[in-house]
């Protein structure tokens, strides 16, 4: 009985895993979206078994402030696949009969979580997933009805909702804030979902130690590339036992996974609600920055050895915009040294710190990180729709983009200040302060 009850259990545990549930409904818009996206509640994180416990980092042998460590405690935290338990497990007993215990569903469902690749487990939560695939977004409605069912929110292309049933052509999903109905004709789930998120989601490490050497081979013998501080988040290449290949301005390089957390990223949805106060924030932001640049641009010149800069006010005039002063501004250092963790525009700076050094002259504070200017201003839709001044953000590095499709950076301690293609990298955000 033992064994034929386990049987049914795995059964059961089987169907918890894939189990695609019953689904509703939301229209697809048929007007573009804007050139600003949200730019806020749209950072879907799922964190997988591979994630660093805290608690057990530990400082590099060579270093109290640079971390490099190949030996690397992991804590697997594995989530379940599904939110159905019980409604799966109910079901299953009324249909058998057999008289199955939570403990038991437990049990065999670890089992053979236990049992999984991690590649097997992943895919597993992928199934669960919704992804939107439509020219702008689909909407997600209150009922499964595009004529009963009102717009509560929009899930974008490529954007990600977890399953919660399955009715009539259409899914009800949650995503972010929005738990609602979006018609199935325009989103893909199960066996569909699995190689897309793989594409659609950015698998992410961030750093969690106060400097983070990035090597050119994985282990501590190999040379430094370059040096990464906390919290800046670096697109994952490749992931190995003990280390992450990782994209830096000096190229692909390692970190130890003990020094960095991973995390798989999803844009999700944005309700109604929350599209308006955002857009009702960036806009009352852009009008701030703009009074503030036009009262905070310094007039002096700055002055290093025998070369003279001009000033950000000397660039701010009524017939330009202020993106395109900032932009004018910034060239003019190109050749100028790069420093790591430095912030003169003049005698060395680091990517980040260019472009908090540069916007600071029309009187706005950024912060000093690469990571963190993901988030800053407004988001835009990709480099096309990019304009003068706008910041570019790519895994471990940022610059300015000057128009043209180039941009000015503080690139790498041997090429210095510079202008660059912009999409000579993988572009993983477009922000707008003006």
């Amino acid at each position: 009985m033992r064994k034929t009850r386990m049987q049914l259990v795995a059964m059961g545990v089987a169907a918890a895993l894939t189990v695609g549930g019953t689904g509703i409904n939301a229209s697809a818009s048929s007007s573009k979206v804007t050139s600003v996206l949200p730019s806020a509640g749209i950072s879907y994180a799922l964190q997988t078994q591979d994630s660093v416990s805290l608690s057990n980092l530990q400082g590099d042998s060579d270093s109290t402030d640079v971390a490099e460590n190949d030996n690397a405690d992991i804590t697997e935290t594995t989530p379940l696949a599904s939110t159905l338990q019980e409604n799966i497990l109910n079901d299953i007993q009324k249909a058998t009969g057999a008289n199955i215990s939570i403990a038991d569903y437990d049990e065999a469902n670890e089992e053979k979580l236990q049992a999984m690749t991690d590649e097997e487990k992943e895919e597993e939560r992928f199934k669960t997933l919704v992804i939107a695939q439509v020219n702008d977004y689909v909407n997600v409605r209150d009922n499964p009805s595009e004529e009963d069912g009102e717009v509560i929110g929009k899930l974008y292309d490529d954007s990600v909702g977890t399953l919660i049933e399955e009715t009539d052509g259409w899914y009800k999903i949650k995503s972010g804030s929005v738990e609602g109905y979006v018609k199935g004709e325009y989103c893909v789930t199960g066996e569909d979902a699995v190689e897309l998120a793989k594409e659609v989601g950015k698998r992410i490490a961030t750093v969690n130690t106060t400097t983070l050497k990035v090597r050119s081979g994985p282990s501590t013998d190999d040379e430094v590339l370059g040096l990464v501080p906390i919290e800046d988040e670096l697109v994952v290449t490749e992931e190995l036992e003990e280390w992450v290949k990782v994209s830096i301005e000096e190229g692909e390089g390692y970190v130890s996974r003990e020094f960095v957390d991973l995390s798989t990223e999803f844009v999700e949805a944005e309700s109604k609600a929350e599209e308006e106060a955002r857009l009702k924030k960036e806009e009352e932001a852009r009008l701030a920055a703009l009074a503030q640049a036009k009262k905070g641009t310094k007039n002096s010149s700055d002055k290093s050895g025998s070369k003279s800069y001009n000033s950000a006010g000397s660039y701010t005039t009524q017939s330009s915009s202020i993106g395109s002063a900032v932009a004018s501004f910034a060239t003019q250092f190109v050749g100028n040294p790069y420093v790591y963790g430095g912030s003169s525009l003049t005698n060395g700076t680091d990517c980040s710190g260019f472009v908090m050094s540069v916007y600071a002259n029309f009187g706005v504070s950024l912060p000093h990180s690469s990571g963190a200017d993901r988030s800053v201003g407004a988001a835009v839709d990709g480099l096309a729709n990019a304009q003068p001044g706008d910041i570019v953000c790519y895994s471990g590095h940022v610059g300015i983009y000057i128009g043209g499709g180039q941009i000015v950076h503080a690139s790498t301690a041997k090429t210095g200040i510079k202008i660059s293609d912009a999409s000579y990298r993988q572009v993983l955000a477009v922000r707008r302060i003006f």
